[in-house]
């Protein structure tokens, strides 16, 4: 027999699927749900929390839970790291960016390849579409090769940073690593996804042509928000072409 949580949940989910509850509604308060199914508000909340792992519903701190809307996909294109531009230039999609200096450590130092407490600049990105999140982004610089207002909420570099685009110069060489894997807390509460959605997580590491590493990104999507493309140029052997 299915526990209650189980058919609370099937209820809901029914009403949403038909249009009962629309997308965007609020539901009624834990405490009237808990009621109305004859119910403890810890049951009520163990269905809500499966709604919530499938995407159907949102829960916004101090608000409520609501019916999640159809979430439009974006695009990440793999090289030059930059969101589709069809998509990213949409107006309803847009980026929040802070800025900073911070001193790099653990796994910074690494993938950096620079010592303990060397200065970088950090961006943090929340690209959003309404209020809902869409990814993030942590874009790393070296603080010695960051251009000039780079820093800066007015500098032209902040059209990049809102693509989570390499913020430099083409590099030589742009190395990512793709997984699959649950979000941290953070992750979880920053893009509303509950702790049980995956989320696709790319390192992006751009180098120059002496071999420096120039720029570390770590962006994290949402795996129901995202397609990922990646495009590999084969080089074409010159004897054979010349023969």
């Amino acid at each position: 027999m299915s526990s209650r949580h189980h058919d609370i949940a099937d209820d809901l989910r029914h009403q949403i699927s038909t249009g009962g509850i629309k997308p965007g509604e609020r539901l009624p308060s834990e405490a009237s749900l808990a009621d109305r199914y004859k119910v403890s508000t810890v049951t009520l909340r163990s269905a809500l929390a499966a709604l919530q792992g499938e995407g159907l519903v949102e829960k916004i701190h101090g608000k409520g839970n609501f019916v999640r809307r159809p979430l439009r996909k974006i695009m990440y294109v793999g090289g030059w790291g930059t969101l589709d531009p069809w998509t990213a230039a949409e107006a309803a999609l847009l980026v929040t960016v802070r800025s900073t200096t911070v001193q790099a450590d653990g796994h910074l130092t690494t993938l950096l390849k620079v010592p303990t407490g060397s200065p970088l600049a950090e961006f943090f990105c929340v690209g959003h579409e309404g209020e809902s999140p869409h990814g993030l982004a942590r874009i790393y610089i070296p603080r010695d090769l960051a251009p000039a207002g780079v820093l800066d909420d007015e500098s032209s570099y902040q059209e990049a940073v809102t693509r989570f685009a390499v913020l430099g110069p083409p590099p030589a060489t742009v190395r990512e690593t793709v997984c699959a894997r649950p979000p941290t807390p953070d992750e979880a509460s920053t893009l509303r996804s509950g702790t049980a959605a995956a989320v696709l997580a790319i390192t992006r590491v751009a180098t120059d042509f002496t071999g420096r590493v120039i720029e570390a990104a770590l962006l994290v999507f949402p795996g129901d928000r995202v397609d990922a493309v990646f495009t590999t140029h084969h080089v074409t052997d010159e004897r054979k072409t010349q023969g």
